[in-house]
């Protein structure tokens, strides 16, 4: 099974990317761990023709003629990560992302391979566009990407997207992500339709009566700061209707960058009762509040916004318990002048790709809070809810990896970022965990520029 393959019985999922030449590498000494498999030794790892050729103890492997030694020095080997919540801004805003630098950024992440979002200009809402869009990557993309066209025409919330043609050109699912479905008979034979077509309707849930002209989470701080608030019941009411309505017409759904301690609660009722519910949680509200957003930064202004300390609490625990299945960014760039206004009028969003492994590693692992094992399970787990491959490091399998230097200390956005927007919302802050080196479908996607970490084996002719 290559990475472009779906599982499970996925019909013509696609995930495409530029052509690239199969790395050929030897990843000597390297503290190996996949918990998917059991695997956490130090041991030698031999990529051929893009796969994992063998699996070896320290020191038994030998690179072969015309491959690279890449000296692990036991620095840690992981499956890369997946993400099936991104925004590449293409087609239409460009000035923001597109498919070239966002997928560049995914690779300096440790990303094999990311879902795109459909709210751009024009909404990815019909074949022509989709179609249009996968050449492209074919020719643009650095790791391998798929899409995730819109359930309503032009995210409208009204008219159902032909569902069916999409699914059958290669959509990973459908979502009207930026907006909610608000209107239940709408949603309702969404449902309906996504029980016919097959995939998954990935949902943005929020209530547009209850978050109003919110511009951060409704609380002290909001209220200290005198900016309208959003308040959690807006997103726990909406997961729960639609819960309720998936439950009855036998669908499946998956919730998108839960925030709330309430949404936890109704998300974890909802899957005790069979319902085919899955949903993600954001680095960023993972490590940080709305006590974050006191000085406004507009970095720091996305939807659903930064949440009480409660809330955080509740997320982690929820990732530890099982009841939130995988860490997806959310990743939303935008142009610089776009943020520098004041707070009220920046729009929501911030970039994420890079920094999400740094970002989560440094406040949750390093502290005790979760174990290593269960953040890299979370960061590779996106696409198994997609019915689409899991990376893992085992013999025969395709090589997704990235290689990390835990110990590595980092100034987020000091020597710049891969992707085209800085909107960053952990920007100056020192992280620790860097990616060294990532292989993406089998082929090497991104080096860290200041660090040489290979060289060529004897007879390369390099």
């Amino acid at each position: 099974m290559t990475p472009h393959e779906p599982r499970n019985g996925a019909a013509g999922v696609r995930l495409v990317s530029a052509p690239a030449r199969p790395a050929e590498l030897l990843l000597r000494d390297v503290h190996a761990l996949d918990p998917r498999n059991g695997l956490d030794r130090r041991c030698d790892v031999l990529v051929r023709g893009g796969a994992i050729a063998e699996i070896g103890a320290p020191g038994t492997l030998s690179a072969p003629a015309g491959a690279e030694t890449v000296e692990g020095e036991g620095r840690h080997l992981l499956p890369a990560f997946v993400d099936p919540h991104v925004h590449l801004r293409t087609p239409g805003q460009e000035h923001k992302e597109d498919l070239e630098t966002g997928t560049r950024s995914a690779a300096a992440g440790g990303y094999c391979a990311v879902i795109a979002m459909p709210n751009t200009s024009p909404t990815i809402d019909s074949a022509p566009i989709l179609g249009a869009l996968l050449d492209a990557a074919a020719r643009e993309a650095r790791v391998p990407v798929g899409f995730m066209p819109a359930i309503t025409r032009g995210l409208g919330g009204h008219e159902l997207t032909d569902m069916a043609e999409l699914r059958a050109l290669g959509a990973a699912g459908f979502t009207d992500d930026g907006r909610p479905v608000a209107d239940a008979g709408v949603f309702r034979r969404a449902l309906q339709y996504q029980r016919l077509c097959g995939g998954v309707l990935a949902l943005h849930e929020e209530d547009p009566a209850l978050s109003g002209k919110g511009a951060m989470h409704e609380g002290t701080v909001s209220a200290l700061l005198g900016v309208a608030g959003i308040p959690s019941v807006s997103e726990s009411t909406m997961i729960a209707r639609d819960c309720a309505l998936a439950g009855y017409e036998g669908a499946r759904i998956h919730i998108q960058h839960l925030s709330a301690r309430e949404s936890v609660e109704v998300i974890a009722d909802a899957k005790a009762r069979g319902v085919a519910v899955t949903c993600e949680a954001s680095p960023h509200h993972l490590t940080m509040t709305d006590e974050h957003v006191r000085g406004l930064d507009t970095k720091r202004k996305m939807n659903p916004p930064l949440r009480a300390e409660s809330d955080r609490q509740a997320l982690i625990a929820a990732l530890r318990d099982g009841t939130i299945d995988c860490i997806a960014t959310d990743h939303a760039p935008h142009a610089r002048d776009e943020k520098e206004v004041p707070f009220e009028r920046a729009p929501m969003g911030t970039t994420g790709l890079e920094t999400a492994f740094a970002a989560v590693y440094t406040d949750l692992v390093l502290p005790g809070t979760l174990p290593l094992e269960l953040v890299v399970s979370k960061l590779t787990a996106g696409f198994g809810l997609l019915d689409l491959f899991v990376p893992t490091i085992a013999a025969g399998e395709p090589a997704n990896l990235v290689l990390v230097d835990l110990d590595a200390e980092w100034v987020v956005g000091e020597s710049g970022y891969e992707s085209r927007s800085e909107n960053c919302c952990f920007a100056g802050r020192t992280l620790r965990g860097r990616v060294l080196l990532t292989v993406a479908a089998g082929a090497v996607a991104y080096r860290e520029r200041s660090t040489i970490l290979s060289v060529p084996a004897s007879g390369s002719g390099r």
